[in-house]
């Protein structure tokens, strides 16, 4: 049981606190202002006290593999080495930082934008296997496209040691450690789920070989990076259609086996998270994003990555459908992590629709700590992180950390109103759109809940 503020322990690394900023879209690129983005991106929320900065999912590859556009990718050397300028930054403040490492696979551009795809017709989607029935029907319906290459045994044992290299240049680069992205649709997703899933060799068959590209990957990042931090999502597919549209998923269950085994293969920390199957608002949890749908200058651009007008109109109704299907849940994550965190002795960090100080004492198992509290449970988990909202408060950190005994325990602004995240699709920055929550940071800016002024 610990409070918010108590240092923590993942794989030899001290933490200075339990908050953590957790991945977010940065849309950073590698351009020749990447770097810079990225520090305004993350800088704020070191310089606010957040004791660990995950950044966001960075491909592996230098072609193909980004599930939007903006994504940084980490394959080139000199580009990685320039990377330290970050690091430097967030550890003047303190704060400890690593990179989250990912391949989309059948989630990658190459699948669902339509101007992306035009503009690369020779780049060939990854697949763990040929896509299920599922998928395939969408393509016959025109809704996605399915063309993909299947990775042939000796094609997955270079992409573990691509993550392996990928994670080699992020040390070097001064990251504390490594952060894979295993969950949300991403290709180590799809290597875990029975959905996809259907391979013969070494890597599918059985729940312990669906496994095993995570136990490749983790051999080559520790050959190749050494004995650094190691921390992944781990995903159970509760949120996924019923059957029977979907019968291959990974339950619960499933999901607290993985979490067991991957402490046994060497994992330092696990992220539980419940997704679907197939990339939907299941991990962005809210509202519908009227206002981003709204917004006509963005037309162009959404017909741009949807393929035409007729296609952006039936994403967004789907949108607004998954809206009611996966209405807002406070720590939705919550039971998934406390079964994993009885199963194992390595942290375990909890995110997801964790908006209020009183709920991160909670789930920590304090009794309140500075932020106060009413009564003291077993812990659900080892740290608490959040998304969305620094997208609303960059500095977001200097609120929650370190509150006046007494005093009401802070609620972030963020509304879960998903305005952020939809013009993303068009490569546009992750920040907040919502009026009042931005009136609302800026009387909060005037009163100094934040330290510094942003203008100094």
């Amino acid at each position: 049981m610990a409070t918010l503020e108590a240092p923590i322990e993942i794989g030899g690394l001290t933490v200075p606190n339990r908050l953590y900023r957790a991945p977010l879209l940065e849309c950073a690129g590698n351009g020749p202002d990447a770097v810079d983005a990225l520090i305004g991106d993350l800088e704020p929320a070191a310089e606010s006290g957040v004791g660990l900065i995950c950044q966001g999912a960075t491909i592996v590859r230098g072609e193909g593999g980004c599930a939007a556009p903006g994504m940084t990718r980490v394959h080139d050397p000199d580009f990685v080495a320039q990377l330290s300028r970050l690091t430097d930054r967030v550890h003047d403040h303190g704060s400890r930082i690593v990179v989250q490492l990912e391949h989309g696979g059948l989630r990658s551009m190459e699948t669902w934008h339509a101007e992306y795809r035009r503009e690369n017709p020779a780049l060939e989607q990854l697949a763990v296997s040929e896509p299920p029935w599922q998928l395939r029907a969408l393509d016959r319906l025109g809704f996605l496209e399915y063309d993909p290459h299947v990775l042939t045994t000796a094609e997955v044992y270079e992409l573990a040691a691509d993550f392996g290299r990928a994670a080699a240049r992020a040390i070097e680069a001064g990251y504390d450690g490594i952060h894979l992205a295993g969950a949300n649709m991403g290709i180590i997703q799809q290597f875990l789920s029975p959905f996809y899933n259907r391979r013969t060799d070494e890597f599918g068959g059985s729940p312990e070989a669906r496994l095993e590209f995570l136990a490749l990957v983790h051999d080559e990042i520790r050959e190749r990076a050494g004995d650094v931090p190691l921390l992944t999502k781990v995903p159970a597919e509760t949120p996924a259609p019923p059957a029977p549209v979907v019968r291959r998923k990974l339950s619960l269950a499933d999901g607290v086996e993985i979490a067991r085994r991957l402490e046994r293969i060497g994992y330092d920390a696990v992220v539980p998270v419940r997704t679907s199957v197939v990339w939907d608002m299941s991990i962005v949890r809210g509202e519908y994003p009227e206002r981003a749908w709204d917004t006509e200058a963005l037309h162009e651009q959404y017909d741009a990555a949807f393929g035409g007008a007729t296609r952006r109109r039936l994403v967004a109704l789907a949108n607004r459908i998954q809206s009611l299907q996966y209405d807002f849940e406070p720590a939705w994550n919550e039971a998934f992590c406390r079964r994993v965190r009885e199963q194992v002795s390595i942290p375990v960090l909890a995110e997801g629709g964790i908006r209020r100080r009183r709920e991160m004492d909670r789930l920590l198992g304090s009794s309140g700590g500075s932020g106060g509290g009413d009564s003291r449970e077993d812990p659900a988990c080892d740290m608490v992180g959040m998304a969305r909202p620094f997208y609303a408060e960059p500095r977001l950190g200097a609120r929650l950390l370190e509150t006046e005994s007494g005093a009401e325990p802070p609620r972030v602004l963020c509304e879960s109103c998903n305005n952020c995240t939809v013009p993303q699709v068009t490569g546009a920055p992750g920040v907040c759109r919502t009026p009042d929550v931005l009136r609302k940071r800026g009387v909060l800016e005037r009163e100094g809940a934040y330290g510094q002024p942003e203008s100094e």
